[in-house]
């Protein structure tokens, strides 16, 4: 079950980039990323409202949420501004890279971990062909990726030691904070805020759909180890280059077809179910945050 809810939370993934994409053109890059954390975090206090749940305030708590919402802040401050100076394709593929990096933190090593993550890497090559030159915005987005995956260890260890819902609303809190001084900083025009078509199904991806990818992540991740989590998510481009080929005619060639089984192939590689000796070894071997 939340393997399959992960999978689903790709599609949401997915659809982000060609709409915060198309948002700046209007906006720019801090300032449309406030706004998307300031309505996930005031959805979340609402459904916490409703449920009545209430949020911990313990210490071990906040330091949780204060490292996540550190590598959370830096991974989409980058990806962002990346995408400013850098092709949507590339962004995805370098972004990706998350799948690769996800392993070396946590140092696991094992050969099925990374035969997994070698088959779907070159599986992203093939489907999304980022182009060779290396600009700008790949290399702050090869850094994005570097702290998304952070973030996923951070979340493998922290789900499983605090109160997971706090966890995730902290976050979402700290986030809008943090990015409210980014977008003071940016010092936007006023025009920036017109309530466009675009604007409001951007953050109607952002800021409403993928709030809810965040939090199901947040709970996938108390089951599943992290590496198993990047892995899945590796399916991102796959997802959009299928709706593509199907909703939309866009073609998809030989090697994007060959991209794609193989991404797919590399995720049921590496989420056949360990024994459960090696899962406990895999959590007792992750790095303190």
């Amino acid at each position: 079950m939340p393997r399959l809810a992960l999978l689903l939370t790709t599609l949401i993934w997915g659809a982000t980039f060609p709409a915060t994409k198309a948002v700046l053109e209007q906006i720019p890059p801090l300032s449309f990323l406030f706004l998307r954390f300031f309505l996930g975090a005031m959805l979340v206090g609402i459904c916490l409202l409703l449920m009545a749940r209430p949020l911990s305030c313990d210490r071990a708590v906040l330091r949780a949420s204060a490292i996540a919402t550190g590598w959370l802040f830096f991974g989409y401050v980058l990806q962002t501004v990346g995408l400013r100076y850098t092709s949507a394709s590339n962004s995805a593929f370098i972004t990706t890279l998350y799948v690769v990096f996800v392993p070396l933190i946590l140092r696991r090593f094992g050969m099925r971990s990374w035969l997994a993550t070698g088959v779907a890497t070159a599986g992203l090559w093939c489907l999304v062909r980022p182009t060779a030159v290396l600009n700008l915005g790949d290399v702050l987005t090869l850094g994005c990726a570097m702290a998304f995956a952070a973030h996923i260890a951070c979340l493998e260890r922290f789900t499983r030691e605090v109160d997971a819902t706090s966890l995730f609303a902290w976050q979402m809190v700290a986030m809008s904070g943090l990015m409210l001084l980014a977008m003071l900083w940016e010092q936007p025009p006023l025009s920036a805020f017109v309530p466009t078509t675009v604007l409001f199904i951007g953050l109607a991806i952002t800021g409403g759909l993928a709030t809810l990818a965040f939090a199901i992540q947040m709970w996938a991740q108390q089951l599943i180890p992290a590496q198993q989590v990047a892995l899945l998510f590796a399916l991102e481009p796959a997802y959009a280059a299928w709706l593509a080929w199907y909703f939309l005619g866009e073609s998809l060639d030989w090697q994007g077809w060959l991209g794609s089984m193989l991404i797919l192939t590399g995720v049921i590689i590496g989420s056949l179910e360990p024994n459960r000796n090696e899962a406990e070894r895999a959590v007792e071997a992750s790095p303190a945050a």
